[in-house]
């Protein structure tokens, strides 16, 4: 606060964190506090009223036909009154049917059924794996680029990687659902050379196994991973690189006892970022799956939320979710002995 104050001035650095709550307040904290209190009760309506209702009304039909051949004036008034009081009566329960109460608790929590509970554990088991093979996939570019590269050749690779952001994200998922579709150009390619018949349709089905999920996040994200990564690595003084191997240090002790301790930071929040987005996606499992290999649990919180309109529990998916990716966090800051300030950097 006191370099910001220092650089801007009172008024300035008082508008930006003024700004800076507001968006904290609008875009975060009332979302999550809605989304928590709706995930938290169910509407209760009592169905013993109902039957109640209805057989009030029968008796209300019996008392006026016996009203309509009531020849006795005592025994009409009397009946008369009985009338009154039952449609007093049914009135009263009417009012109290039509206004269902809410009934707090965690219901909404513990209603996920067995399948839904599975897809909900194979969504963070699948989010893992897409998450391990980017880093496996991104670390070696990073350190390419930040350390092996010439400045012509980094720039080159930094721009090959920037230039397909610029298009649209379902676009760039299209472009894999088309290489990797039943008649796209992999297949086109494996039938040309005999492999594969289109008209005895013995294509290989690429997108009814979940690489082809795995493929197109990766894709979809890899900026996410390698960028924290390259700016962490950059920061390594090369004369480190080269002592560890003037003291004989292999290419892999040298990465695991000097590289990785230095981009910790780095990898943490590239994990962070690649298994938020992959695990919270919608639109690539939704694209390249397109129900051939079976849901992802952010499919099944959209159908809660638009499909079947029970937003009390797509909130409680959708929050236990955000718990999955809080823990996550955590253990990635733990992990590689990371704090906040060492993310942020």
């Amino acid at each position: 606060m006191r370099d910001l104050v220092r650089s801007y001035g009172k008024t300035l650095t008082t508008i930006f964190v003024a700004l800076v709550c507001f968006w904290v307040l609008i875009m975060i904290v009332l979302p999550q506090a809605f989304m928590i209190e709706q995930s938290l009760w169910t509407m209760q309506r009592d169905s013993a009223l109902g039957v109640k209702i209805d057989r009030a009304y029968a008796d209300l039909a019996t008392m006026n036909y016996d009203l309509g051949n009531a020849r006795d004036e005592s025994a009409k008034t009397a009946l008369q009154a009985k009338i009154d009081a039952l449609q007093a009566g049914i009135s009263d329960m009417e009012q109290r049917e039509t206004k269902p109460h809410k009934i707090y608790g965690l219901q909404n929590y513990t209603a996920m059924s067995g399948l839904h509970f599975r897809i909900f554990v194979k969504s963070i088991v699948y989010a893992l794996a897409v998450t391990v093979l980017a880093l496996l996939v991104c670390y070696p570019l990073a350190f390419t680029i930040a350390k092996l590269a010439t400045p012509q050749r980094a720039a080159l690779l930094l721009l090959g990687l920037v230039i397909p952001y610029a298009i649209n994200e379902l676009l760039r998922v299209y472009a894999w659902l088309m290489i990797l579709d039943y008649q796209g150009v992999i297949n086109s390619a494996l039938e040309a050379l005999g492999l594969v018949s289109f008209q005895d349709k013995t294509w290989v089905p690429f997108l009814e196994y979940s690489g082809s999920v795995f493929v197109a996040l990766i894709y979809a994200y890899v900026l996410f991973m390698v960028f924290p990564i390259y700016n962490t690595v950059e920061t390594l003084d090369k004369n480190q690189l080269e002592a560890a191997e003037d003291l004989g240090g292999s290419i892999w002790r040298t990465h695991w006892r000097v590289v990785i301790p230095h981009a910790k930071p780095g990898i943490a929040v590239g994990c962070i970022m690649t298994f938020m987005l992959s695990v919270g996606s919608y639109s690539v499992p939704q694209i390249m799956t397109r129900g051939k290999s079976g849901d992802w649990f952010s499919q099944l919180i959209y159908r809660q939320f638009f499909e079947t309109q029970s937003w009390n529990l797509g909130a409680a998916y959708a929050f236990s979710l955000v718990l999955v990716c809080l823990v996550f966090i955590l253990l990635m800051m733990k992990l590689f002995g990371v704090g906040i300030r060492d993310i942020a950097k």
